[in-house]
Parts: structure tokens; sequence; C-alpha cells
């Protein structure tokens, strides 16, 4: 008699019987036995159950018959659905009750719904999407998008497109410095696709149809506002409205050259804030820049007006008129 050699543990699942189970299986089912050693290059069959030793000879071994191996390895998944049968039907006699009180007829409840985590945000969102049928309005604050934003923006906007819906974005004007958002115009200004620039723009805002809005809850944009309500909804259309009428088109000429005094119309937007005792990172989140960049104004500012210190800097642009309304452009 022969001593049996511990069964090596195949690293698969039975519902992915390797290659030389397959075989050695087949082999034994036709002959009706197989060679114990020649099982022993799928130790995965003995593993599985699909071959049991013969009573008569203990160096073959005879192949289970796969319905009943089948049988075996579909008892528990039955059970299993059989459980989570139950379990719905209990799901739904619990709340049965209550869906009788939701479907009773009354005026519909306008929410205001917190979403909280970037994964229930963007579903909700994608949901605003596919029930929108005729327009899309967004305000997004900052500088130019990386191009890989910018190539899912245009996969997303082409698909909003295709169905017919019109879109209108707002970007701040550093948004013009950057080569893929001006690429992202470009390719959808043959659409219904609309892009302008504001120096200045509120926090990141979403209408869909004018119906469902959402806004951000949190500095960290991890927590998010779906507003059904149709007064609030219509209040921040408004607000749109008005920033979109005060801004330029993307696609046109930049609405801050230098003026005579060499100040731009961004710079003058950077001492307006500074004189309002804003700090650097303050300022360059309200204008859509980094903070580098900002602090590269200020010094240009600073040179521009012969000012030695940061302290010296307020008084001089006070007193050098450049924010009077009637300063030229």
């Amino acid at each position: 008699m022969t001593t049996n050699s511990p069964i090596r543990a195949h690293p698969h699942a039975m519902a992915e019987l390797c290659d030389a189970g397959k075989r050695l299986y087949a082999t034994a089912l036709r002959a009706g036995r197989i060679r114990r050693a020649e099982a022993e290059a799928a130790p995965c069959l003995m593993e599985f159950a699909l071959l049991d030793p013969d009573p008569d000879d203990a160096e073959w071994l005879r192949p289970v018959p796969p319905t009943s191996a089948l049988a075996q390895r579909l008892r528990p998944i039955e059970r299993e659905i059989q459980e989570r049968r139950t379990l719905a039907n209990e799901l739904s006699d619990t709340f049965e009750p209550f869906m009788a009180i939701s479907a009773q007829d009354r005026p519909a409840v306008h929410s205001i719904t917190v979403l909280e985590g970037g994964s229930r945000i963007n579903a909700a969102i994608q949901v605003a999407i596919a029930e929108c049928q005729s327009e899309v309005i967004t305000v997004q604050p900052g500088g130019g998008r990386s191009e890989e934003i910018v190539t899912e923006a245009v996969k997303q906007s082409q698909r909003i497109l295709d169905r017919g819906i019109r879109m209108r974005t707002l970007y701040q004007h550093t948004a013009r410095h950057s080569q893929a958002t001006i690429a992202y115009a470009e390719h959808m200004r043959q659409g219904k696709v609309e892009v302008r620039t504001l120096e200045e723009l509120i926090e990141r805002l979403m209408i869909f149809d004018r119906t469902v809005a959402f806004i951000p809850a949190r500095e960290d944009r991890q927590a998010a506002l779906e507003l059904r309500h149709p007064g609030l909804v219509q209040y921040l259309v408004n607000v749109f409205e008005q920033l979109w009428q005060r801004a330029a088109p993307l696609l046109e000429e930049a609405p801050y050259a230098p003026s005579t005094d060499g100040i731009t119309g961004v710079q003058r937007s950077i001492a307006k804030l500074l004189v309002e005792g804003h700090v650097d990172e303050a300022i360059a989140r309200r204008l859509g820049m980094n903070v580098r960049t900002c602090r590269a104004h200020i010094a240009k500012i600073a040179a521009a007006l012969g000012s030695g210190s940061r302290a010296q800097l307020g008084y001089l642009i006070a007193q050098s008129g450049i924010l009077d309304p009637g300063h030229p452009k």
C-alpha cells in the first residue's frame, strides 16, 4: 500500500478549475477511474471532492459524478438565496405601512439634502445629469484645470450635448492662462456650450433644469447640499444670471489689459483686496490663482508704486488713486 502525500491546495476557486484539473477530471469520467499518482498534477480535484479514493484499490481514484458535485456546491448557494428572499420579504412587510403613509395625496416636500463624501456627492450629481432635459449651468471658481480633469469634462459634456442640452459655465479670469481650459472651450464651442470668465466668483455651483442645485457645505468640498426647494434654486439662478451678464466670453480678448501706469486689471483687484486687509492666501483663493502667482503680482504692484515694505504698500495704494472708479484701465 502506498503512503498518501498531503494534498497541495491550488490557489483558485472551483468555478475557475485549472486546465490540468479539467483535463484529468474528464479523463477520470471517461475511464471511470484515474491513478492517484496521475491525479497529483491537479491536487484541486481532491480538494474540491471531485475525486474519491477507490475502495478496492488505494492506488486509484474514482470521479464523483458531475451532477452530484454540482448539487453539493449549489446547495449552500440556494440556501443563501432563500435566506435573502426571506429577509427581503420581512423588510417589505416592515416598511409597507410607512409606504402607505408616504403615498397619501399631499403636496410635494421640497428638501435640502446633506451629501457627505465624494462618492455620494458624485452619485447625486450623476442622477441629476441623467434626469436633466434642457439646461445645465455651473460656476467653477479657481484657475485652470489639469489636462486630465478637462479630458473627463469633455467626455461628460459631450454626452450631455448629445441629448440636446444647453450648457453655460463661468470660470475666473485666471483660467484664460490654462491651455487645457482654452482647448476645452474651443472643442465645445460648436455645441450648445458657452464659457465666460469673471475676475471674482461665488463658490462652486451646479444647477440642472432650474429645479435642483448643488453647492459646497464645507471648505474641503467633502460635503455638499442638494437643493430642490424652488425658491432657493431660483435665487441661485438669479445670482448666476447677474454674474453671467458681467462676465466676458472666454474665447474673446482678455478683459484686463495693462493700463498706462503699468498696473493691470487683476493687479488692481489684488490691490483692492490688500487695502481691505486680506492676506495673500485669501486673495489668491478669491481670484482663482495660486499663492505664488498672487505674491508675484503684489511684488509688481510694490515695484510700480515704489513701496519698500508691506505696511507702506497699503498706504501707497490708497494714495495712488489706482482704485478710483475713474482711474484709466
